[in-house]
């Protein structure tokens, strides 16, 4: 899948976004943090009708069903709109799926420039990158979102995620760049240690900078998929992932990111071998690890991937810090990306030009 987003920027200032909580509920504070980043990067920020709503039954989502598919489908269909941002995860967003009319939805997938509209987000908002890829067909920013605590606490996150929204995507790294300034690379190491201090460990293991590194080598080419892992294994049998083993065949090779939050190993396992029987993995000529917080200790973790993947010839590359680090860096997935794993040396996955 090609994107118009690698060769020019997906947002401009003066540009009107969509903020939309499809997933679980907000409070006031986040909600006016988020606009006021939004607003401060030059956007005009249009809220969801029910983006304030709390569902009257169930407490961990964001007003009914009805309001959240509601919201994102005016938002997504405003003809005004660049790109519809989600405010924050949780859970919710794939009970949104099954009610969404895609025909309608493609008619209006055009900003008014032309090009396709963004839809950015992570954690639970992996069920509409999903959707998203399977029935419109494009390119969508899986980085964190403006409700969360990163854009509070980080200090690198917000200038990350806003330096993908207002620049070519083409030859960027992703991940954790070796090239990053000793600044940033503190900033980051600082907000892991304040995210954990009060945090009891069952292993003992003590917090330690992301240091992204080969599992297994060798380089791969292919499109960018995958996203939480809780998520993606909820939508194993769905139409989105459907026929997953025939998908390399009709789409091409493809680069799997995978990560999650509190998941125990034994749930990991269960997660993974659900993916691995379903064929998910059928389709993934390489296989990115993000983060793992408060999950098992990283070397369980890459011990139990190597279990199930280690010897399917592909690279496998780990602690790229995408997911739910304080820092967790962007990536735009349905694009083309390179890996190159190498034995002792520090994995680099970038996104390759329209004409690569």
């Amino acid at each position: 899948m090609s994107s118009p987003y690698l060769e020019s920027p997906p947002l401009v200032p003066g540009d009107v976004v969509r903020l939309i909580a499809p997933s679980g509920p907000t409070d006031e504070d986040s909600l006016q943090r988020a606009v006021s980043v939004l607003e401060g990067w030059g956007l005009n920020v249009i809220l969801g009708e029910h983006i304030r709503a709390r569902h009257p039954h169930v407490s961990y989502l964001a007003g009914t069903d009805e309001q959240r598919r509601a919201d994102l489908v005016e938002a997504w269909c405003d003809p005004t709109a660049a790109a519809v941002i989600a405010l924050r995860g949780g859970y919710g967003a794939m009970r949104l799926i099954d009610g969404l009319d895609f025909a309608q939805l493609r008619r209006h997938g055009l900003r008014p420039d032309g090009r396709p509209k963004l839809l950015t987000g992570s954690s639970d908002i992996t069920a509409l990158h999903q959707a998203w890829d399977h029935h419109l067909g494009v390119a969508t920013l899986f980085c964190p979102m403006p409700g969360n605590a990163p854009f509070k606490d980080s200090a690198v996150v917000p200038a990350e995620v806003a330096s993908w929204l207002f620049a070519p995507w083409a030859g960027r790294e992703l991940g954790f760049p070796a090239a990053e300034d000793d600044a940033a690379r503190r900033s980051r190491t600082l907000s892991v240690d304040s995210a954990h201090e009060n945090r009891h460990s069952a292993s003992g293991e003590s917090q330690r900078e992301a240091a992204p590194h080969t599992l297994v080598p060798g380089t791969a080419t292919g499109r960018l998929t995958g996203g939480n892992l809780s998520l993606i294994a909820a939508g194993m049998g769905s139409p989105e992932l459907a026929g997953v083993r025939e998908a390399r065949e009709l789409r091409g090779p493809t680069i799997a990111l995978l990560e999650d939050v509190d998941e125990e190993l034994y749930r990991l396992d269960n997660l993974l071998l659900q993916l691995d029987r379903g064929g998910w993995f059928a389709s993934a000529d390489a296989v990115v690890l993000g983060s793992w917080v408060d999950c098992a200790p990283i070397t369980e973790v890459e011990a139990l991937v190597l279990d199930f993947l280690g010897d399917r010839g592909m690279p496998i590359v780990s602690e790229m810090g995408f997911g739910h680090h304080p820092d967790a860096p962007s990536a735009p997935l349905g694009v083309e990306v390179t890996l190159d794993a190498q034995v002792g040396e520090r994995p680099r996955l970038r996104v390759r030009g329209r004409d690569e």
